[in-house]
């Protein structure tokens, strides 16, 4: 039997909560500050990235990461960096990913809709061929640009339908961002067919989940990690299997939860819920998927069966068609057999 981390570093995954901009490598960065030298914070030595990726609180993350978002200029920018996510993902053995994208973001500082679209697009294809991975887009609003930007949003994913586009999301600080405001937004985008996963209970309370739940009609929380301050949100996530997307270092680095310790990871896991690992905006926080399960595992005292558990629940809650999730399925229970030997 191997070592659990060689187990999780070869173990077959889905990710369903990874940022675009969020998911961009030291060495992207710095290549894309260096094209943008004397008109950005950002540094442009990958080895200063890790002192300027220290975040005071959420409010401050979501500063330093539209400085990144700056740096993404141009249809090159957005392809390089589309394919270099999907490279970093397939390295880690990710088969499947919905990438959670923010087009609002680029498109108001001048890069045209259609013109963003076609290269995340042409990136997608490239990397399956490249690298073996399949991306699906969830187009997020962020809610710190309030209903402009939820506006704008559903009018790209209505008008340009990438074919790859399969969720509408919000994304950006809680605190001040009423869910409920957004509901007419995500009503027409689920009557066109987009599945809804709003990011809900992070930085706030339960309630917050409840009204993603109720108003916005959401099919996965994205973190959720404060409903295990509540019972009755607890039993109903349960019972309805709405899976949560869980990153554990993420919220310790935005400072939503103290200490890696304090996570309330096992409380959800306890209480019944379809629970899955993810990065979130991994070189930000100075982690990968593969660390994320590693964390998960030691706050569970988890082995191989259940971090492939957790690897299978990822499948199940992803919006990947039954014949892939079958295919994918199969291959996690094939590699915990033949680990397990």
């Amino acid at each position: 039997m191997t070592d659990l981390r060689t187990f999780i570093a070869g173990l077959p995954k889905a990710e369903l909560h990874v940022h675009h901009v969020g998911s961009a490598s030291p060495r992207i960065v710095a290549e894309l500050a260096a094209r943008h030298e004397g008109q950005s914070p950002v540094p442009a030595d990958p080895q200063l990235l890790a002192d300027y990726f220290v975040f005071r609180d959420f409010a401050h993350f979501i500063e330093l990461y539209l400085s990144v978002v700056d740096l993404v200029r141009d249809q090159e920018d957005v392809w390089i960096l589309t394919h270099e996510v999907a490279r970093e993902l397939a390295r880690q053995q990710v088969r499947y990913a919905e990438l959670t994208v923010t087009p609002y973001s680029h498109v108001t500082r001048g890069i045209p809709a259609p013109a963003f679209c076609e290269a995340i697009e042409d990136a997608r294809k490239r990397a399956a061929a490249d690298f073996g991975i399949e991306l699906r887009w969830c187009f997020d609003i962020p809610g710190e640009a309030g209903l402009p930007a939820a506006e704008e949003t559903l009018r790209i994913c209505l008008e340009e339908r990438p074919d790859g586009l399969i969720s509408f999301g919000l994304g950006g600080p809680e605190i001040g961002v009423p869910r409920p405001q957004f509901k007419p937004y995500f009503d027409q985008a689920r009557a066109a067919g987009l599945h809804s996963v709003p990011h809900a209970g992070e930085t706030t309370g339960p309630q917050t989940i409840w009204d993603a739940l109720r108003d916005l009609g959401a099919e996965r929380i994205g973190h959720g990690i404060s409903a295990a301050q509540d019972s009755e949100l607890l039993a109903y996530l349960a019972e309805r299997q709405i899976a949560m997307e869980v990153c554990p270092t993420s919220n310790v680095r935005t400072r939503a939860v103290a200490t890696i310790a304090e996570h309330p990871l096992p409380r959800l896991v306890e209480a019944g819920l379809l629970v899955t690992i993810n990065s979130d905006d991994p070189p930000m926080f100075g982690t990968t998927l593969d660390d994320e399960y590693a964390v998960a595992a030691e706050l569970l005292d988890a082995g191989p069966a259940q971090v492939a558990a957790l690897a299978r629940n990822a499948v199940t809650a992803s919006f990947l068609d039954e014949p892939g999730k079958r295919r994918l399925t199969a291959e996690i229970d094939g590699y915990l057999a033949k680990a397990l030997g």
